[in-house]
């Protein structure tokens, strides 16, 4: 089992920048990690993923204002959000995934707001 807990979100005006946290309970070093987000209405939607061997992947439109990291001694994972937009507005959620055994697991964090705004 995996506990996700995020921290770090709050209200930024445009252009600013945020650090998001996750920290995870139990076994972290081999799940592949992600921040994914949802704004009212819509569907939530990945935003950063980074594998258990460092690999990152962003969609276009986060790419090259955020950064995904991990530290697995610290058991936490980062999202570095520079130049943000009013779109970037959502909740952000921290998963994780990974193979327990025979079992392939899911797990997520409650979320936080981001609000990006003047």
């Amino acid at each position: 089992q995996v506990q996700l807990v995020e921290s770090g979100g709050g209200l930024v005006q445009p252009g600013g920048s945020l650090r998001l946290s996750c920290a995870a309970s139990g076994s972290f070093s081999d799940l592949t990690m992600a921040w994914y987000r949802q704004a009212p209405g819509s569907q939530r939607e990945l935003v950063a993923s980074i594998s258990s061997g460092g690999i990152t992947n962003y969609p276009d439109s986060v790419k090259g204002r955020f950064t995904i990291s991990r530290d697995n001694v610290k058991n936490t994972m980062y999202l570095r959000m520079n130049s943000l937009k009013p779109e970037d507005t959502a909740v952000y959620y921290c998963n994780a995934a990974g193979s327990f055994g025979a079992t392939y697991r899911i797990f997520w964090g409650q979320g936080t707001q981001v609000t990006v705004s003047l």
